[in-house]
């Protein structure tokens, strides 16, 4: 593969990406690295592992992150119920150290998404989602897999990946990430899109809507994630809701009325919507 087959795959997957996205996702296949995805909350980091999944008719596996994350809900766990019933069965065995092998076998063996990554014979995608909203315990027990490829399991020992999966990891920058994760992995930051780049996703995800509208809509929504009064700042996926939103009304034309009853489909807090009707005559800059 090129870096010139990949933006094709990525242009006929109506993925909208710059010059230095398509680097360094090209560099990051063909080195096995781990990618490092960070920006707001909306700009599309996710999107990016799912667009790669299908150019790359590859399995998407996603492990979403959060606080309390650990390694029987990421990696493995054991089939305690199947165990347990091993054990009445077998009860009367003289073999003990073999039942206990058994036990501790694949047969008995429940996978979570890392393991699962690594053990299949076809590559996957690796979607470990929000990694900051994670622990830094977990975040730390990540980086034998990120490095090696690899993961231990006390009872069973190292496994290597069968395949070498494309992991992405998205970070909305809740916490900072460790220098040794980022040392791990390929790195690229996405920003909000400008109004071109805004404009160019609103027309090839939404080919039959009214451009007139894709662009008034696009403006709108540069103008307010240029408000500072607005905390949660309209996402891309906002930007497509709303679009959508409009064209099922039939609106052809963004007037302040239409702001006012439609703005709960880009902007999601109360607050947000008052600040955004706050200037004088109240509507919406």
């Amino acid at each position: 593969m090129t870096l010139d087959q990949l933006k094709h795959w990525l242009d006929q997957a109506h993925y909208i990406y710059d010059e230095t996205l398509a680097t360094v996702l090209y560099v990051a296949l063909e080195l096995g690295r781990p990618l490092l995805i960070e920006g707001a909350a909306g700009v599309g980091k996710t999107e990016i592992a799912k667009v790669m999944a299908g150019v790359l008719d590859r399995e998407l596996v996603r492990l979403q992150c959060y606080e309390g994350l650990d390694e029987s809900k990421a990696l493995y766990e054991w089939n305690y119920q199947k165990q347990l019933l091993a054990i009445q069965i077998n009860r009367e065995t003289v073999d003990r150290d073999g039942l206990t092998k058994q036990l501790f076998s694949d047969e008995y063996l429940l996978e979570r998404p890392l393991l699962r990554s690594i053990r299949s014979e076809k590559p996957v995608v690796l979607l470990i989602d929000e990694i900051d909203k994670a622990d830094e315990e977990f975040e730390a027990f990540l980086l034998e897999l990120l490095s090696e490829m690899q993961v231990t399991i006390p009872e069973i020992g190292t496994i290597k990946a069968s395949s070498i999966p494309l992991v992405v990891l998205t970070s909305n920058r809740a916490r900072p990430l460790s220098e040794a994760l980022r040392r791990r992995c390929a790195y690229v930051y996405i920003d909000y899109p400008d109004l071109e780049k805004e404009l160019a996703i609103l027309r090839a995800k939404l080919p039959n809507a009214d451009d007139r509208l894709r662009v008034q809509v696009a403006q709108a929504v540069q103008k307010l994630r240029g408000q500072e009064a607005i905390l949660k700042k309209p996402s891309i996926a906002e930007a497509l809701d709303w679009t959508a939103a409009l064209e099922a009304m039939g609106v052809r034309e963004l007037t302040p009325k239409i702001l006012k009853t439609t703005a709960g489909f880009v902007l999601k807090n109360n607050d947000d919507i008052a600040a955004a009707f706050s200037g004088e005559g109240g509507d919406m800059p």
